[in-house]
């Protein structure tokens, strides 16, 4: 798997700084996710992750709080997921990940981006069969074969499993990530997870350079700024 999946990381970064932007992005993901699967983060693991990664990201309290009392009500918006797929510049491949309440709305505000950035927005399917839709579950560790043991143990389908610098990430289908999360906590304890998530993977890189570089910045920063926009996924090498 490699550390292809930093490439998010590296992407989002770019608009961290715009707090009130990413609070609203976490605050509609976690409410989503409580109103889908329960408020009770023990029971939740999904939301329980995205609780601890917008803790880590320095998300107020009061932002997590309200977002799950908004769930516990029963109404507010009817969000769902959008998922758009394109080709960037120097053909890489784009995946968008949304949560609309308006899907006119949000797939008019992608496609701009893409027409912006002389991108083109291709169908569903167009490039995530070039990707892995998988969960991440990174943690301090040296004991690959003990974990390991614990998810076969569980039944947890694993992917693969890298042990590096100290740290081990494990790679798991995204629909395992409930069950693999839980194997781990019953083996090992509360666990301080480094990367919790889950991520579309590129299964091969486009190298990028010159004026398409400046473009996939450009590209990215503008969806990133649009507010349905929850993740970018590319393949991109710069």
């Amino acid at each position: 798997m490699g550390r292809a999946y930093q490439n998010r990381k590296e992407s989002m970064a770019k608009t961290a700084d715009a707090k009130t932007k990413l609070y609203s992005k976490y605050a509609r993901e976690i409410y989503v996710s409580a109103k889908s699967g329960g408020v009770d983060p023990t029971g939740n693991l999904t939301l329980r992750g995205l609780i601890e990664r917008a803790k880590k990201d320095q998300v107020p309290g009061h932002v997590i709080d309200k977002a799950i009392d908004k769930a516990k009500g029963g109404g507010g918006e009817d969000f769902a997921l959008a998922r758009y797929e394109g080709f960037g510049p120097g053909n890489c491949m784009v995946i968008v990940d949304c949560l609309t309440d308006n899907p006119n709305r949000t797939i008019a505000d992608v496609r701009h981006c893409f027409t912006k950035t002389k991108c083109k927005l291709g169908v569903a399917g167009s490039v995530s069969h070039m990707f892995d839709h998988c969960a991440i579950l990174a943690f301090a560790g040296n004991d690959e074969e003990a974990v390991l043991e614990a998810l076969m143990m569980a039944d947890v389908d694993v992917t693969d499993i890298e042990n590096e610098g100290g740290s081990i990430t494990v790679f798991t289908p995204n629909t395992e990530y409930a069950k693999a999360k839980q194997a781990l906590a019953d083996a090992f304890g509360d666990i301080d997870f480094a990367v919790d998530e889950v991520q579309f993977l590129p299964q091969t890189m486009t190298a990028i350079s010159g004026e398409d570089v400046e473009m996939l910045d450009k590209l990215l920063d503008m969806l990133n700024d649009v507010d349905d926009v929850q993740n970018v996924y590319h393949n991109a090498e710069v």
